[in-house]
């Protein structure tokens, strides 16, 4: 019983280890970025030599920047809009079918999810080319739309699968239709999911740039894309300022739906 017990106290100790070291090689870039965004240099430099927030000021200074960063904020706003509603009721319809038929839309939903990048933006190109819808804010929309749907999918589809359906199928009994069983009994129960399911929506979107790359252009141009650009172009440290409010905007959401959803299941 003795040995058993070290053995498994030995086994805990061997994959808590394993996985610090997993964690600390995929912070390890971020935490560089970090100290860069402070140094005084016009290069990247680590460690920095000066300390200084003059690529904050930059950033902040700028008006392309900023033109870039309220576009990506405004995108990012209705590609949660618009994604999460049409990733909850499809999830409601896959629920709902109960059959292999479910399994197919499921997969059908998720393939933006699963193809890669740049073959989604060059078909997107293509179509909103033939639309004229190149470079517009809409295209620009239209392409982070398509990526949020199966993030929001994913994140919806376990909590509506634990729904206890017979509220709902109590509500259409009394005369509720699907519109009132779904806004008034649903959806108030899985707050927290359609939540969650926005902010992945909001982040993906904030995060995209393949797309943002081929679409994208002039007045709607995304801050990824013209971070890309930036480092094609040169080396400006103004980046590593703006990776590291990214790395805390994106923590600190995180951070919150995890408190969020270890307050909601006590």
């Amino acid at each position: 019983m003795l040995d058993a017990y070290q053995d498994s106290r030995l086994a805990r100790a061997l994959i808590w280890t394993v996985a610090s070291l997993v964690l600390l090689f995929l912070m390890l870039p971020t935490l560089i970025v970090v100290p860069l965004s402070f140094s005084a240099s016009d290069l990247l430099e680590f460690p920095p030599k000066d300390w200084s927030l003059r690529w904050y000021e930059t950033f902040f200074g700028s008006a392309v920047w900023m033109a870039a960063l309220k576009t990506s904020l405004m995108l990012g706003t209705l590609t949660a809009a618009i994604a999460v509603p049409v990733a909850f009721l499809a999830s409601i319809a896959i629920n709902r079918l109960g059959s292999p038929l479910a399994g197919g839309v499921y997969g059908f939903l998720l393939t933006p999810s699963v193809t890669p990048g740049i073959l989604l933006a060059i078909g997107l190109f293509i179509v909103l080319a033939k639309l004229g819808l190149i470079g517009s804010f809409v295209g620009v929309l239209a392409g982070h739309v398509t990526l949020a749907i199966p993030v929001a999918i994913v994140v919806l589809q376990p909590a509506v699968n634990r729904f206890d359906w017979q509220q709902a199928q109590a509500a259409r009994s009394l005369g509720a239709g699907w519109p009132r069983a779904i806004g008034g009994i649903i959806a108030p129960q899985l707050a927290l999911s359609l939540v969650a399911a926005g902010l992945m929506a909001f982040l993906t979107s904030l995060d995209e740039a393949v797309i943002s790359i081929f679409v994208a252009s002039g007045a709607n141009t995304t801050l990824p894309k013209l971070m890309f650009i930036s480092l094609r172009d040169q080396i400006d440290p103004t980046i590593a300022a703006i990776s590291t409010l990214w790395t805390i905007f994106v923590g600190s959401v995180v951070l919150i739906l995890n408190v969020r959803s270890n307050d909601a299941s006590k």
